[in-house]
């Protein structure tokens, strides 16, 4: 799923060693959750959530999502939107006051769609690959 988009097919890996011990990883820190959404036994999206403390915000407890991807077959068909009903619905139980995402400034369909659902291109963000 990670391929399927126009970013990811240049940029994501036919060997899954790597990502299969990343998954690993993100077990073993206890915070992230990968939910994985399903039709007819196909997997037809996917998330990252993981959950992260923080001081700011009066002690403000964040969501960050990751990672959202929705099969290419199936965009515009609602799917995304659920899905973010079980972002919230998760951040809520888990104590959050916030959830919070990045999206590459590219995805202009996505910055729609998050505004849509009500996020606010509220911050600035950087990178610096290692």
């Amino acid at each position: 799923m990670l391929a399927d988009d126009m970013l990811g097919k240049g940029r994501e890996s036919e060997d899954l060693g790597p990502y299969y011990a990343a998954f690993d990883a993100m077990a073993e820190e206890g915070a992230n959750r990968v939910i994985v959404g399903e039709r007819d036994g196909e997997v037809v999206a996917t998330y990252q959530l993981t959950f992260i403390s923080g001081l700011s915000l009066a002690a403000a407890r964040r969501a960050q999502v990751e990672s959202v991807r929705v099969s290419s077959a199936l965009r515009g068909s609602g799917i995304g939107a659920l899905m973010f009903a079980d972002v919230e619905a998760r951040a809520r139980a888990a104590g959050c006051s916030l959830v919070q995402l990045t999206m590459n400034a590219e995805r202009v369909d996505s910055r729609r769609f998050y505004e849509g659902l009500g996020f606010v291109a509220s911050h600035l963000g950087f990178k610096k690959y290692l």
